[in-house]
């Protein structure tokens, strides 16, 4: 990893383990361990978000370059080795208890909780890079099921090999589709590869194949990609989710340098975009979480918390 680069990572309080591995302190750790306020992950799946533990096994590896993401970008390479599975999970959780350590003695911050946040119960495999770049992935997420753990894995959709030989599958597959047609996609997502639009499509066409929980997830941008409803739904039909998460872009990050606060879209936008969407594939608003701008569509009465997750 360059020291440029890691330099970035620090100061941003990312955690760097074995030059590709890093995890980061959640915003909503934070306000779950001081304030009593919660993600939207607990909220729709019963993730306890002082339990969550957010991570990347590819820091500084993407397929793609989007104009939205808040990551760290234009510093790709590979390691000269990668870090066995196990331990890379013990590794991060120790940097997760150094991330926490200053809360405890804080009197907003109750002492069972805070013991909670030292041991996680929950791996988001989400934080930077695009994770199907890691050769040891499926190892990785047997080694975290091995432990109790729940898994969230967060992929742009462009390696669908990896994601047909994952054995085992995560608890939750969300793939993120960011754009109605290949033509936004390329202005917006800006593929590195020639192929990316391709290979996400045979990514959804993957899905219903999979036996395990999906969403689609789409990133919305103001005046980018929010709109389009019936292209949406006709790639929604394809990949036939368990969920579909709309969910509004935020100013924040890197992002700052390329979007503007007006591409930011409203709560209300997000819902009307939901509601609409869900009226084209016979679906309903679940859930909702206004300071996340998300929604949650699923099937009329469809459970969302994930079964027996404590």
């Amino acid at each position: 990893m360059k020291s440029e680069l890691l330099t970035i990572l620090e100061k941003q309080q990312y955690k760097v383990y074995h030059e590709h591995a890093a995890v980061k302190l959640c915003h909503w750790v934070r306000e779950s361990l001081l304030r009593n306020r919660f993600c939207y992950k607990q909220d729709f799946y019963g993730i306890k978000s002082h339990r969550c533990l957010q991570m990347t096994p590819v820091v500084n590896m993407c397929t793609q370059s989007c104009l939205f993401c808040w990551r760290v970008q234009g510093f790709e390479s590979s390691p000269s080795s990668w870090c066995d599975p196990e331990e890379m999970l013990d590794a991060l959780i120790e940097q997760q208890r150094l991330l926490v350590s200053g809360f405890k003695g804080d009197k907003r911050c109750a002492i069972e909780r805070w013991q909670e946040a030292r041991e996680p119960k929950h791996i988001a495999i989400s934080l930077a890079g695009e994770p199907t770049l890691y050769p040891f992935l499926s190892d990785f997420i047997e080694v975290c099921h091995t432990r109790g753990l729940t898994t969230f894995l967060v992929t742009n959709g462009t390696n669908p090999e990896v994601l047909q030989q994952l054995d085992p599958l995560p608890t939750q597959l969300y793939v993120t589709v960011a754009a109605p047609n290949e033509e936004i996609y390329k202005k917006l997502c800006i593929p590195k590869i020639p192929d990316g639009w391709e290979r996400l499509m045979s990514t959804l066409e993957l899905l219903p194949s999979l036996n395990a929980r999906t969403v689609i997830r789409h990133t919305l941008v103001q005046d980018w990609n929010l709109g389009w409803e019936e292209e949406y739904a006709r790639l929604d039909e394809i990949a036939d989710p368990t969920f579909i998460e709309p969910k509004g872009y935020v100013f924040v990050g890197q992002s700052r340098e390329r979007m503007s606060l007006t591409n930011m879209p409203s709560h209300a936008s997000i819902r009307d975009f939901g509601r609409r969407l869900g009226n084209l594939l016979g679906l309903e608003i679940l859930k909702e979480k206004e300071d996340s701008r998300v929604v949650l569509l699923g099937e009329k009465g469809r459970e969302t918390k994930i079964p027996n997750i404590e």
